[in-house]
């Protein structure tokens, strides 16, 4: 496993995929789960303003890297070019979550499961939906 070829395109999770997985996961409804996904990222960027570190243990952190300003060249044309100053976000992979990648699994860790697509439910006209929601929770549409 190498780069990918010119024209190969790397398989992405989306935003969308990840609200899904939440939402069948916790047993919530897609616009709950929506709702906890954009709470944490959220939460992630106002850290990362404010030059606070996100450590997720297992996982990897997240820093901002700062960067000076400096006298760049148009690539076409080869014109000097100011580079403003730049904060930018940086990840650095966590131990286990590279073991996990690589199919090694770290001590005290189960293997990850395998998930199943859902399989579709089977129309009945009778059939109730059973609601999906915690006891005293109200469902609010997002």
């Amino acid at each position: 496993m190498g780069t990918p070829d010119e024209g190969e395109r790397i398989a992405a999770v989306t935003k969308s995929e990840l609200i899904e997985v939440v939402a069948q996961e916790a047993n919530l409804t897609k616009g709950r789960a929506e709702l906890v996904i954009n709470t944490v990222f959220d939460a992630m960027v106002e850290a990362l303003q404010r030059d606070e570190g996100i450590e997720i243990r297992g996982f990897g952190s997240f820093t901002v890297r700062q960067y000076k300003s400096y006298e760049g060249r148009n690539p076409r044309t080869g014109d000097a070019v100011h580079v403003a100053p730049k904060r930018l976000p940086f990840f650095k992979v966590g131990k286990e979550l590279r073991k996990r990648i690589n199919g090694e699994h770290p001590e005290g860790t189960p293997p990850p499961r395998r998930r199943e697509p859902p399989k579709p439910a089977a129309a009945s006209p009778t059939a109730k939906a059973a609601p999906r929601s915690e006891p005293g929770v109200s469902e609010d549409v997002i």
